[in-house]
């Protein structure tokens, strides 16, 4: 990571959406070397923290924002979310580089077409950027 250091990073996640609730609750129970604040994507919340950003396209896709404005958005995103975790620095590091990156991207396709998948029916991608849990199997 190159610019000012990141002593802090917010996870913007869309709190109706299962896959990124599962993620989020993940993330809270790692060990963190850069504290993760995990905060609903277009709520209060979010708006008081970063007025300027597009709060519609957060919850579209992942988005990251350090604590010096850097602002990280769909890949870049999880890769920062796992460098600031103790266990998955390396890994991030590795998925930053040109051998990694495809991983990743192929990582956050898989999470999208898995969105995709809870959409209401007939619907693209998440009506509104959230995600419905699909129904059960009688």
């Amino acid at each position: 990571m190159t610019g000012p250091a990141v002593r802090r990073l917010t996870v913007l996640y869309d709190a109706h959406c299962p896959l990124c609730v599962h993620l989020r609750n993940w993330l809270a129970r790692q060990a963190q070397l850069v504290p993760l604040d995990l905060v609903p994507a277009a709520s209060e919340e979010a708006r008081r923290r970063f007025p300027a950003l597009d709060h519609r396209a957060t919850l579209e896709e992942i988005t990251v924002v350090g604590d010096g404005g850097q602002v990280y958005r769909s890949t870049a995103a999880w890769i920062v979310c796992l460098w600031a975790l103790a266990d998955h620095r390396s890994k991030a590091n590795w998925l930053a580089t040109p051998a990694g990156s495809p991983f990743a991207r192929v990582t956050v396709l898989a999470a999208a077409k898995w969105r995709e998948a809870l959409a209401p029916a007939g619907g693209r991608g998440c009506e509104g950027g959230r995600c419905g849990v699909p129904d059960a199997p009688h």
